[in-house]
């Protein structure tokens, strides 16, 4: 067996499943939506956020800009240059400026306004004084905070042409029933509701909440700014147990919670960040929620948890917590992670698990599985909610309970690996996460011997191709062993298989491999050396 054909943890899907469709926080954000309407006559159009949630809060700045006239020619033969079908324009005859629509018909150039019908090209008389001055149209969305980002669409138009939709406002801000592009979606945080049943020219005017611009161009000003801002959005409350554990099942064309991640294979580290906050009042709902993710792991065989530990917890709480847990697919964390809040630009604690997943990706990219994910830098952290000393790791270290600490002049590092198991053989983390990654990387590379005749050839060829899969792992340092025959063994053949087994079309392949434990400990024996000894 060779590279290609194991499978590889280094693609590691890291998910949360705190916020993989958790019906009730949806549900009581939905009673927040952020929205900011316009006052436009006739009509129901509204800035809104796309998604519910507190991230809806954002503060939006739209801006008109005016460009040089384009308008030329002779009162006879006026003419119009650098505009193109559905752009927008700021029309000035007399005493009034209105935005206007640009339209192409029947080879000429019509211009539709807020209110009435559109007019020809011809009907604009430049040297009489009539201006036409294409807008730009830029829209900002900005959530708020020192490291907030702001994302920004410029040289917007109204137009529905085909070709146009890649600037077109009503097409950018479309409700997501109406966006086919799910990353569109993703990357357009706000919505403008009821837009597309609007009067192009009117909805512009409204968006800068000025109809005649006759005033501002009195004053030489060629931009309008106008604000509007979404609040009221809100996370919601926390999730109970059954959304964690999600509904659903393989009947059902929809799942949500953790069974919506049954299907998905490629996943090996699940973590629900959030779930252990609030132990005092939540010790049970916590509890469960653990289970859950355990039992995910547990009967899917080739994932792993990362478990939080609950926040503003002692020594002694963190114990009892752990006291409840017992499973090789899992690992326990603690204490909480404090980092600046980006939104707030306060210190936050936050669940260790989303940065231990990420180190385990990390690890398993740079190393490999087989090295344990400890001794890393937290990246982004500041702080820890306690500080761990030396003697408090010496009591947490052999219950199972993996702790954060700091160096220093090494920063914030993970300073265990231990899974929540009971059983010594499986207490280390990355023994459990490489014996996963064998078993799956086997398991789904034999699975050309599905349906071939059981017998001596195919189980000469399932032994060679394991065999050869071994090796490759022994060689490159991830077994112990001086020579491979002490490094693993593969038998296939009769001695693993009854005839029961044979009548019943079950091929058995028994395989022993001996991992690589980790240093946990590093000893140094030093003694006096005298000048005299030999």
């Amino acid at each position: 067996m060779t590279d290609a054909t194991a499978v590889t943890t280094a693609a590691i899907a890291v998910v949360t499943a705190s916020t993989i469709a958790v019906d009730a926080i949806r549900t009581a954000a939905r009673t927040a939506r952020v929205e900011a309407r316009l006052a436009i006559a006739n009509a129901d159009a509204q800035w809104v956020a796309r998604f519910p949630g507190a991230a809806g809060n954002l503060s939006i700045r739209v801006t008109g800009r005016l460009g040089a006239s384009v308008l030329g020619g002779t009162s006879t033969d006026p003419r119009i240059r650098q505009v193109r079908d559905g752009d927008l324009v700021l029309i000035q005859q007399g005493s009034r400026a209105l935005i206007h629509a640009v339209q192409r018909r029947q080879g000429d150039w019509f211009f539709l306004p807020a209110v009435g019908d559109a007019f020809a090209l011809g009907e604009l008389d430049e040297p009489r004084g009539d201006r036409v001055y294409p807008v730009q149209l830029t829209v900002e969305a900005t959530l708020p905070g020192r490291f907030s980002q702001t994302m920004v669409w410029d040289n917007l138009t109204l137009s529905n042409l085909p070709q146009r939709q890649r600037d077109s406002l009503t097409a950018i801000f479309a409700p997501t029933e109406q966006i086919s592009n799910r990353l569109q979606a993703l990357e357009t945080p706000i919505v403008l509701n009821g837009a597309g049943e609007i009067n192009p020219a009117q909805l512009v005017a409204q968006i800068l909440n000025l109809e005649d611009w006759s005033a501002v161009l009195a004053g030489n000003q060629l931009t309008q700014v106008q604000t509007y801002t979404l609040s009221g959005g809100s996370d919601g409350e926390m999730p109970q147990p059954p959304a964690y554990e999600g509904m659903g099942d393989d009947n059902t064309p929809t799942k949500s919670g953790l069974r919506s991640l049954a299907d998905l294979e490629e996943i090996s580290i699940i973590a629900a960040p959030g779930y252990s906050y609030d132990w005092g009042n939540r010790s049970t709902q916590i509890l469960t929620i653990s289970q859950h993710l355990i039992s995910h792991c547990e009967r899917l065989r080739y994932r792993v948890a990362v478990l939080d530990s609950p926040n503003d917890q002692a020594i002694s709480g963190v114990r009892n917590y752990r006291a409840g847990l017992d499973t090789s697919h899992a690992a326990l964390y603690y204490p909480w992670v404090r980092v600046l809040d980006p939104v707030s630009d306060q210190e936050i604690n936050l669940p260790p698990s989303g940065f231990v997943a990420g180190i385990y990706a990390r690890n398993d990219v740079q190393i490999g599985v087989h090295k344990a994910p400890a001794n890393e830098v937290v990246r982004g952290a500041i702080g820890m909610e306690m500080l761990i000393n030396k003697a408090q790791q010496d009591v947490l270290n052999p219950l199972g309970i993996n702790c954060i600490r700091f160096f220093e002049g090494r920063g914030i590092r993970v300073w265990g690996a231990r899974t929540a198991s009971s059983d010594p053989e499986w207490k280390y983390l990355n023994i459990r996460r490489y014996f996963v990654y064998l078993e799956a990387s086997i398991d789904r590379s034999t699975q050309w011997a599905v349906f071939e005749p059981n017998g001596e050839r195919l189980w000469d060829n399932v032994r060679r191709t394991v065999e050869g899969f071994l090796e490759n792992e022994w060689r490159e340092g991830h077994l112990s062993g001086s020579k491979i025959e002490e490094a693993f063994f593969v038998r296939c053949d009769r001695s693993t298989m009854t005839q029961n087994d044979l009548d019943n079309g079950r091929m058995i392949c028994l395989i022993g491999v001996a991992p690589l434990y980790p240093a946990e400990f590093v000893i140094f024996r030093i003694g006096q050396w005298t000048a005299d000894r030999r």
